[in-house]
């Protein structure tokens, strides 16, 4: 989708070794990898960031570049066969490996994720009240009655209509943006820190796409909660987001403000993406620009770059050395051997 940049300038990105002592969130090396009967799957790569108080950070990458692992994670959700390794600090606390009962108190009531899929996220058994209610009830022990008063005043704040009535329905009498709206309430109940929407609007119609930005550009405002936008698509984090970060092969590959990552990215990774984005204002005739090639397989990365098989610009060292994630400019890094694109 297509969407328009905020006219305001960019903070300069955290760096991990420099996050506050007020950081909502700080992950430095981050290893995921996943055993399988094929071989061992390098999910996420020594992956580095942090996210300030009331921040908004878009994450973007193709498929399988890794982005939602990354989370996956952080939240201690990862499959029986994966296993991370490397520092995820929640304000400043170690959680990464925590036992299930001490992470489930900061899960939902600290830090909160919402799928992309509300049908498949949202028990079809059970009404709406029910399932808002009990995370009241689990995380902050309040009584049903305020509990329900709670879930029926964050129903309103997504713009859910006449949600003292539909509170009591099931998920499959909502639409899917409505499912989606029910999602961000659930997991903004208990007034997290940080909230991780994954894919948000993956499902969704272009004009229900907006709504849901919109909504979450609000609450933000309103609650000051800061939020991570995990996305294939570059439009989605346009108008939203602070700052982005761009995977690709499981590794972050460049960082910046978001002016900068959409009006000068160093990247040729970043480039391609940028490209490939349907323009209404586009004059030029014929297909839509694609990035040659296809993403690497996690299972025996290639020598050197991952992005160097399908690089317009690759040279002898690409294809030897991995380059690493280094600074360059005012708060911005990048992962290639080109000293500017």
């Amino acid at each position: 989708m297509t969407a328009t940049l905020p006219d305001t300038t960019a903070e300069r990105p955290l760096r991990p070794e420099e996050a506050p002592a007020d950081a909502v969130l700080a992950v430095e090396g981050l290893v995921t990898r996943f055993d399988t009967p094929e071989g061992e799957v390098q999910a996420v790569n020594d992956v580095s960031f942090a996210v300030g108080p009331g921040e908004t950070v878009g994450l973007v990458g193709e498929s399988g570049s890794g982005k939602s692992q990354v989370f996956m994670s952080v939240m201690g959700l990862l499959a029986t066969n994966g296993r991370a390794t490397g520092s995820v600090r929640y304000r400043g606390h170690e959680i990464l490996g925590l036992p299930p009962q001490k992470l489930n108190r900061i899960r939902g009531s600290k830090m909160s994720m919402i799928f992309q899929d509300p049908m498949t996220s949202l028990n079809p058994y059970l009404r709406i009240s029910r399932q808002m209610t009990e995370v009241l009830v689990r995380h902050k022990g309040m009584g049903e009655t305020d509990a329900l008063k709670r879930s029926i005043e964050m129903l309103d704040l997504v713009r859910i209509p006449e949600a003292a009535r539909r509170i009591r329905m099931y998920p499959h009498e909502f639409s899917g943006g409505m499912r989606q709206r029910v999602m961000i309430a659930m997991a903004l109940l208990c007034r997290p820190d940080l909230l991780i929407a994954d894919e948000p609007t993956t499902a969704l119609d272009v004009t229900v796409q907006a709504q849901i930005l919109d909504l979450m550009r609000d609450l933000k405002r309103e609650i000051g909660t800061a939020i991570v936008i995990i996305t294939h698509d570059l439009g989605v984090i346009a108008g939203l987001s602070d700052r982005v970060m761009v995977m690709y092969g499981g590794r972050v590959v460049e960082t910046g403000g978001v002016r900068d990552i959409f009006y000068d990215p160093q990247h040729p990774y970043t480039e391609g993406l940028l490209k490939s984005m349907p323009r209404l204002d586009a004059q030029r005739l014929g297909e839509l620009p694609t990035i040659p090639g296809q993403p690497p397989n996690l299972q025996h990365l290639p020598k050197g770059c991952n992005f160097a098989p399908r690089c317009t610009y690759a040279f002898d060292r690409c294809l030897a050395e991995d380059p690493a994630l280094a600074p360059f400019g005012t708060g911005r890094s990048k992962a290639c051997h080109l000293e500017k694109l």
